[in-house]
């Protein structure tokens, strides 16, 4: 059975460093490469979510990612047939796990843009929380240092 690589997304300037890294990995573990990306949820703003303007910012921002998905997936299919895109909204992690269970990933190949500091701290960073959760093994690369062609 062919393998399945999932690649989060976040469609920032790392995302085709990233992309060009996890096509060359796939092709060649002749693999099926999924990318993921999640509009995070206004979880924890349930009061606020009644205005109808929070359900069309939701809307808006789904359709735009589903808009960059189809892009990004559409520009590196030639010479790689077995991509797929998703976008979902949700909890970031929590959603990238679940896909990853569901569809039964065999990798996940993520990036890392370095959150230092307060940040990670009050944070964390969706990379360093996948690797707690995760159902599969995970590569972490960091886009700016340690992917070839820089």
């Amino acid at each position: 059975m062919k393998k399945k690589i999932m690649v989060p997304v976040d469609f920032t300037s790392h995302t085709e460093k990233l992309v060009k890294y996890a096509l060359q990995v796939g092709q060649a573990m002749a693999a099926d490469i999924i990318f993921v990306h999640i509009v995070e949820s206004f979880s924890g703003y349930e009061m606020l979510l009644v205005h109808p303007s929070f359900e069309k910012m939701s809307a808006d921002l789904k359709a735009r990612a589903d808009e960059l998905m189809a892009n990004l997936v559409e520009d590196h299919r030639t010479g790689y047939e077995s991509i797929s895109g998703e976008v979902m909204i949700g909890d970031v992690v929590d959603k990238l796990v679940e896909y990853a269970e569901k569809e039964d990933v065999d990798m996940i190949i993520a990036g890392t843009h370095g959150t230092k500091g307060l940040e990670k701290v009050l944070m964390g960073s969706v990379a360093a929380k996948l690797t707690q959760k995760a159902p599969c093994p995970i590569l972490i690369v960091n886009p700016v240092t340690h992917l070839p062609g820089r």
